[in-house]
């Protein structure tokens, strides 16, 4: 709810601060008095777009601020707020500034926000209706969500979203496995030949590194084999040393007889190194004889890596992963034999998801039509008495073509009226008049009140274009909405002003040149007498202060 706004520096308002209630609060003043002005005030705070042209002659800069009550109840509002970081108790402020360089900083809370955010905001805050308002309820993409929120049926609509989620879903896994398979047949003669081609090589992990290490030793062959047998006749060359070891084993047990074995740690060494020494001239002549010359067997290796150098850039991948390829291409082919039987199970679950979709938007389809009905005979008790009893509002619930089905059910929902007797249907914003469309507006805001999350409302002339009895029937339902929320009315009836829990007067006053737009509350008195200038125009006479007086006390 709006609580209070301030306005300094807007076109003909130099400083204005108003405090608001809750219930339904009216706006007169003589045309040109500076209404929209305060409209376009309470706009910036809103979210609407700031331009230089609002700032009052001769002044720098403009401010506009407002604080705003919040139920925790509003969890939209919640969330958006938390999202953006913003604090919020049970109170939002909002400051917005501009200059004539057309910066300008808003803040919620103390919070610097950009004005997209602030206009998202804003929509969960107050709703404004102008006379040709052209959002919310007269648009057509709307219709749908409203009606939804009228008629209460939260488990339907949980129900058709999961069940097309996971329709949705079978659709997107048999389609996938369609295309797979496509796909796969495709290539299946390809397939077919490269897995035949790569059992024929066998390659293995580890192979690349097992044959660039033979194909090193094949390089320097001559080199290695010179090397190991210098090694070996190192070992070998008399006096060899093994020899030299036996002699000195023989020398260590001589004098251990006369240490009673002291030295039998010095003899395990000896034997242990004399082990050794056996065991390396064995492997130095093992891998002396294992060194091959051949150079066909050099040719071969060579071959070899070249053959998988080739398929590894043939099918991309390193020479190590040329065996998984070989897996990945049989389960491929082994995909395209069961690649059938697949498809009959996903084809199978695709039409269960289906059938259990039907059935829940159907029952969605059903519950709309019902609530439309429901909603259509409130919209048509409302009429008569706002002098539009020849008019019929009728909301049509029809099935869309299975391309624009959805989470939300299969149903298009659009409000209809005609005017006259035995014209057709169409819709709203087109078939009605100003001043009609203002009382179908009206008519449904009366009615939708539940479905609302704000807790303001905003009519700009909604009483265009009526008077008398058709006005009064406007108050009347006006003040109804005001016994909910909180309600702002910018009215040229008399009959509209006088349902008002508020009244404040617009004026327009001029002193040495400057003139400046000024707001009031008014007292009861006060308000007699505005009502009985808006009776009775310049000159007000007593006639006009009693019937005043008479409208205000009905």
């Amino acid at each position: 709810m709006l609580r209070s706004l301030s306005i300094r520096n807007v076109v003909l308002i130099d400083k204005l601060d108003l405090d608001f209630e809750s219930g339904l609060s009216v706006l007169t003043g003589e045309t040109g008095a500076g209404k929209s002005i305060l409209l376009d005030s309470l706009g910036l705070v809103l979210g609407k777009r700031a331009e230089t042209s609002l700032i009052r002659s001769g002044e720098e800069k403009l401010s506009v601020s407002a604080i705003f009550d919040v139920k925790p109840d509003n969890i939209t509002l919640q969330n958006m707020l938390k999202e953006n970081d913003i604090d919020v108790e049970d109170e939002l402020v909002v400051k917005r500034t501009l200059d004539r360089s057309g910066k300008g900083k808003i803040f919620v809370n103390d919070q610097l926000v950009s004005a997209k955010i602030l206009k998202e905001i804003g929509a969960l805050l107050v709703e404004v209706h102008g006379q040709f308002d052209n959002q919310g309820l007269l648009n057509p993409a709307n219709h749908r969500s409203i009606l939804d929120s009228w008629g209460v049926y939260p488990e339907l609509l949980n129900k058709t979203a999961n069940a097309w989620n996971e329709y949705h879903k079978a659709k997107q896994n048999l389609a996938r496995a369609e295309n797979d398979l496509i796909k796969a047949k495709s290539e299946e003669e390809n397939l077919r030949h490269w897995v035949k081609e790569l059992e024929s090589v066998s390659p293995r992990k580890g192979e690349e590194t097992e044959l660039i290490s033979r194909r090193q030793t094949f390089m320097h062959a001559e080199k290695i084999i010179e090397s190991l047998n210098h090694a070996y006749q190192a070992l070998n060359q008399e006096p060899d040393i093994t020899s030299a070891l036996r002699h000195s084993q023989s020398a260590i047990e001589r004098a251990n007889r006369y240490v009673d074995g002291k030295y039998d740690n010095i003899l395990a060494t000896l034997d242990r190194a004399l082990i050794e020494i056996c065991e390396a001239q064995d492997s130095i002549e093992t891998a002396s004889k294992e060194i091959n010359l051949d150079a066909s067997e050099q040719e071969s290796i060579d071959t070899r890596l070249f053959l998988l150098k080739d398929l590894s850039r043939k099918h991309g991948v390193g020479i190590d992963d040329l065996e998984d390829k070989l897996f990945e291409f049989k389960q491929q082919l082994n995909s395209i034999e069961l690649g059938e039987d697949h498809l009959k199970d996903l084809r199978k679950t695709e039409q269960e998801k289906r059938l259990l979709y039907l059935d829940a938007a159907s029952a969605l389809h059903m519950a709309r039509i019902e609530s439309a009905n429901k909603l259509d005979n409130k919209i048509m008790q409302e009429l008569p008495p706002l002098k539009m009893e020849k008019a019929r509002f009728v909301t049509i619930v029809e099935k869309n073509q299975e391309s624009s089905w959805g989470e939300l059910g299969f149903d298009n929902v659009s409000f209809t009226v005609s005017t006259n007797p035995n014209s057709p249907q169409g819709p709203l914003a087109k078939i009605a008049s100003g001043g009609e469309l203002s009382r179908f507006m009206l008519a449904l805001k009366v009615n939708l009140l539940q479905s609302s999350m704000v807790e303001t409302m905003i009519f700009d002339e909604v009483d265009a274009g009526i008077g008398g009895a058709t006005a009064q029937a406007v108050g009347e339902r006006l003040a109804r909405l005001g016994s909910d929320i909180q309600v702002l009315v910018v009215t040229h009836s008399p009959q509209v002003a006088s349902q008002g829990k508020q009244h404040y007067r617009v004026e327009k006053n001029t002193i040495d040149n400057v003139t400046t737009t000024t707001v009031c509350s008014l007292s009861l008195p006060e308000r007699q007498e505005e009502i009985a200038r808006m009776l009775s125009g310049s000159v007000i006479t007593k006639e006009a202060r009693a019937a005043a007086e008479a409208l205000i006390t009905r």
